[in-house]
């Protein structure tokens, strides 16, 4: 529950403000003059001051000075029924969220609190994550409020101090190298090597001879003996990103090496022997391709003993502030920090992210590059996000995952939202509503049923 300190010499006004705020389901305690307040502000830490700017002995800005002395993350807002251009400039420069001339409209004072306290918690939120995954893995691009990441996290910190292999499976741009090297700086190899191999990236016969290495004279170019990657990881981890991409020849190799901990090296005659801990990742349904004979199922099951699934972006919408504001505070060094504008956020939220957080990372960054002023604005956004095209349209992907996608859930989604648009258009008329879908009514109003739709008259 939020805490909120009310600071006003005026017995009906600090009493108003307590039982509206009270109302609100805040906890409220108040104060009768500055010295009171700050003595409140020793002894508790509050999310919110309301602080009246004049009070006799120590006035609103001195107590707006102490708090953010004592308690830099709490947020104030000043209000005052003598307002003067220097006080409110003094006020914003000291680090008031906000300035307000009584007398002032209730729903009014509401929003400005409950804006205040949703920007003082998402960055609030945003620290403590970026703590909390520094104190994992050594990184902050890891974020993830929501429950899905959260069963993530929970996921990661039980496979980590193992030797067991993991399997990452999710979309392009969900994070599987994050996770990755989550697991690995949480276990006891944390100050061993990482070493990351993007299997899709080289063809069979390099990407052979940069895992396991080579002896000199073993084809064209080899002008050494080289150490390869396994190697290179010895005592540590490695990960074989877009496993999928690998040939069945050199499946059997890898599946030799995760058994036996040891393989040769391209052209040699002798075993080397590594303690190497296999994580593998793929965007692809890895059971599929067994199934189609383009992955082997051995290899398959040796690696999958510790599986991990990532979820989209889109199922994991409570992440988006979070990331944006992340993401808003690493481009926009340099250029002063930006703000999303509401619509913008809305529209942000809206969006299905095929590219997941990759995709999310790149618009915030050509948001800020392309923004003039403090605020991004909607017309800033990409236009896949101006909501220029029709509701299914908007709902359907560009293109279909290797994961593939949930069709019913689409379809299902783009039937509820014509009948909600075919509702609003007809002013809740339900048989004119059935005719702008081409329904009969019967139908239109089994449909209704099917979403519970409780709005409009026949």
């Amino acid at each position: 529950m939020n805490k909120i300190l009310v600071v006003d010499d005026e017995q009906s006004m600090r009493d108003f403000l307590a039982i509206m705020l009270k109302k609100e389901g805040y906890e409220v305690a108040a104060a009768a003059n500055g010295k009171d307040a700050l003595k409140a502000m020793q002894s508790e830490i509050f999310d919110l001051v309301i602080t009246d700017a004049r009070m006799p002995d120590i006035d609103g800005i001195e107590v707006l000075r102490t708090v953010k002395d004592v308690s830099p993350e709490t947020v104030v807002i000043m209000i005052t029924a003598y307002a003067t251009t220097e006080t409110a400039v003094e006020a914003m420069k000291l680090g008031a969220y906000d300035y307000i001339t009584k007398p002032f409209k209730v729903d009014e004072i509401k929003l400005i609190i409950q804006k205040a306290l949703e920007k003082h918690h998402l960055r609030k939120e945003n620290i403590l994550l970026r703590r909390e995954i520094e104190s994992r893995a050594g990184f902050d691009n890891f974020i993830g409020k929501s429950e899905p990441m959260q069963r993530v996290f929970s996921l990661i910190r039980q496979v980590a101090d193992t030797k067991s292999t993991v399997m990452i499976s999710g979309e392009s741009g969900t994070g599987k190298e994050l996770v990755a090297r989550a697991i690995h700086f949480n276990s006891a190899r944390k100050d061993k090597p990482f070493v990351t191999v993007n299997c899709g990236a080289l063809p069979e016969t390099l990407l052979e001879s940069e895992l396991f290495g080579y002896m000199k004279g073993a084809f064209t170019g080899a002008v050494s003996n080289r150490q390869g990657l396994f190697e290179a990881a010895n005592g540590g981890t490695i990960f074989l990103d877009e496993i999928s991409a690998t040939t069945p020849a050199l499946q059997i190799k890898l599946l030799r090496v995760i058994q036996e901990r040891e393989f040769m090296r391209v052209g040699g005659t002798a075993d080397i022997k590594v303690d190497v801990r296999v994580i593998a990742a793929s965007n692809k349904d890895i059971l599929g391709e067994v199934a189609r004979g383009a992955f082997r199922e051995d290899l398959y099951y040796r690696l999958n003993v510790l599986p991990v699934s990532l979820p989209p972006l889109r199922e994991r919408k409570d992440d988006i502030p979070v990331l944006v504001e992340f993401f808003l505070n690493k481009f926009s060094s340099g250029r002063g920090p930006k703000k999303i504008d509401p619509e913008a956020m809305k529209r942000l939220l809206e969006h299905r992210w095929p590219g997941n957080v990759r995709e999310l990372e790149n618009t915030v960054e050509r948001l800020v590059i392309l923004a003039s002023g403090d605020t991004i604005h909607p017309e800033l956004l990409p236009e896949t996000m101006q909501g220029a095209g029709s509701p299914c349209t908007e709902l359907l992907p560009s293109e279909i995952p290797d994961t593939g996608i949930d069709m019913e859930a689409l379809l299902e989604n783009a039937e509820k939202i014509l009948l909600q648009k075919a509702l609003e258009k007809s002013g809740g008329v339900k048989t004119e509503a059935a005719k702008l879908l081409g329904l009969t009514f019967r139908s239109f109003r089994h449909r209704l049923r099917k979403y519970d739709f409780s709005r409009g008259e026949a």
